[in-house]
C-alpha cells in the first residue's frame, strides 16, 4: 500500500452512515430496531474518536452473523432476578443490543431499588462501553460496567496472552460539564487500534505489545500474534483480572483463555459477559445538590497549576464529548480500508458507499 493511499481519508455523514449499517444488518436478519442500536453504538464510537470500536467493526460482525455465530433475533431474558439483582441471558445476541437491553432492565429496578447489580451471560462484543454509560447517565445514575473479551494481552511479566484487554467504563452526570464518563482498556491501548493499524500498514508507538517470543515491537502485525500489554504492569494486569471475574466467571460465562477470538476463531461462539452496577444518585444527595458539588469540584479541578506545555486540565470523556458535537456537525473521518470493507458489505444490497461519504481530505 502506497504512503498516497494510506493517508486518503473520507468523511461520512453520521446520520447517512448509520442507516446504511442499520440496513445491511437487517439484510442479515437482524430486526430493524435492534439493527438499529448496534449501528449506533458503531457510529457513536466515531463520533467520539473510538475508531477503533466504530464501523471498522462491521465486517466481522457481518461475517459472524453469516457464519450462524450469532443470533440476529435473541430472545433477551432474565435467568434470575432478586430484588436489585437481576441475572440476565443475551441468547447469544448482539452484543450491543444484548447490553443496551440489560441497561434498560438494570436502569427500571434502579428506580425500584436505588441500586441495580445485572450479570450478563450468552453475549458478544458489545463496543464501546461509554454508549451504555450514557444511556444510564440519562436518568441521572452512577454506573459501573465490567467486561471481558478473548485472550490477547499477556499478564504482567508473562510473554503469551491469557487475559483480554478486558474493558471498565464509569459515569456520573457533570451538570454543565456535561457526562463525566471514564471508558478505557486495561490494556496500553485498546487491541483494536493495532487491528486498525495493522490494516491500514502503519507502524504502531513503543510499549504497545509484545512479539510472539516476548519482545517489545512497533510492527503491527507482530503484535497481533503477540500480546498487548496491561497498562501499568501489575496495575493493569490486576483490573483484567478483576473485570474478567466480573464479567465472566461470576456471570458463568466465558474467561481468560476460554473466549474464542472475534477475529480468528470462525467456528465457535463465544459467550461473552458483563456486569453493570447502578446507582441512583439521588436516593444518597439530592441530584441537584451532587450537580452543585461536582461542578464546583470539577471547576477546582480545572484551576490547577498547568504543568509545562499544557494548555488544559480535561474530565475523563471531555475530549470524547467535544469531538463528538463537532464530528455531528462535520461529519467523521474514515480510512479507505474503511470504505472499501463497507462498499463490499453494502454493494450486493443495493447500497451505495458514495450515498454517505461528505468529502475527502489529506489526498
Amino acid at each position: 500500500m502506497s504512503e498516497g493511499i494510506q493517508q486518503e481519508t473520507f468523511v461520512l455523514d453520521p446520520l447517512k452512515a448509520r442507516k446504511f449499517c442499520t440496513s445491511i444488518f437487517v439484510e442479515h436478519h437482524v430486526p430493524e430496531e435492534e439493527g438499529y442500536i448496534v449501528a449506533d453504538s458503531l457510529v457513536s464510537s466515531n463520533l467520539r474518536g473510538l475508531d477503533s470500536h466504530g464501523i471498522t467493526r462491521m465486517g466481522i460482525y457481518v461475517e459472524r452473523l453469516k457464519k450462524k455465530l450469532v443470533n440476529p433475533t435473541p430472545n433477551v431474558k432474565v435467568l434470575k432476578e432478586k430484588g436489585a439483582i437481576v441475572h440476565i441471558d443475551g441468547d447469544n445476541g448482539m452484543g450491543a443490543v444484548v447490553t443496551h437491553k440489560a441497561t434498560e432492565m438494570g436502569i427500571e429496578r434502579t428506580k425500584s431499588f436505588g441500586v441495580c447489580s445485572v450479570s450478563i451471560t450468552h453475549s458478544n462484543h458489545y463496543g464501546a462501553g461509554a454508549y451504555y454509560i450514557k444511556q444510564a447517565l440519562e436518568h441521572n445514575l452512577a454506573c459501573h460496567l465490567y467486561g471481558n473479551a478473548p485472550p490477547t494481552m499477556a499478564p504482567h511479566g508473562g510473554a503469551e496472552p491469557f487475559l483480554g484487554t478486558n474493558p471498565y467504563s464509569f459515569g456520573v452526570p457533570a451538570g454543565k460539564y456535561g457526562p463525566l464518563i471514564l471508558d478505557m482498556a486495561s490494556s496500553v491501548v485498546a487491541r483494536g487500534k493495532v487491528i486498525l493499524a495493522a490494516k491500514e500498514g502503519t507502524a504502531i508507538p513503543e510499549g504497545w505489545a509484545i512479539d510472539i517470543q516476548g519482545y517489545p515491537t512497533t510492527d503491527a502485525p507482530a503484535a497481533l500474534a503477540g500480546s498487548v500489554l496491561p497498562f501499568a504492569g501489575p496495575k493493569g494486569y490486576g483490573i483484567a483480572l478483576m473485570n474478567d471475574i466480573l464479567a465472566g466467571v461470576l456471570s458463568q460465562s466465558n474467561y481468560g483463555k476460554n473466549i474464542p477470538d472475534l477475529y480468528r476463531n470462525m467456528e465457535d461462539i463465544q459467550n461473552i459477559g458483563a456486569f453493570i452496577q447502578l446507582t441512583d444518585i439521588n436516593e444518597f444527595t439530592p441530584i441537584e445538590v451532587f450537580i452543585r458539588n461536582i461542578e464546583d469540584f470539577i471547576s477546582e479541578l480545572k484551576r490547577v497549576k498547568l504543568a509545562p506545555s499544557y494548555k488544559h486540565i480535561y474530565i475523563p470523556g471531555e475530549i470524547e464529548e467535544n469531538l463528538e458535537k463537532e464530528r455531528l456537525v462535520e461529519g467523521f473521518p474514515v480510512s479507505l480500508t474503511e470504505i472499501t470493507m463497507l462498499k463490499e458489505l453494502g454493494q450486493p444490497l443495493g447500497l451505495h458507499i458514495d450515498d454517505i461519504i461528505s468529502r475527502r481530505k489529506d489526498i
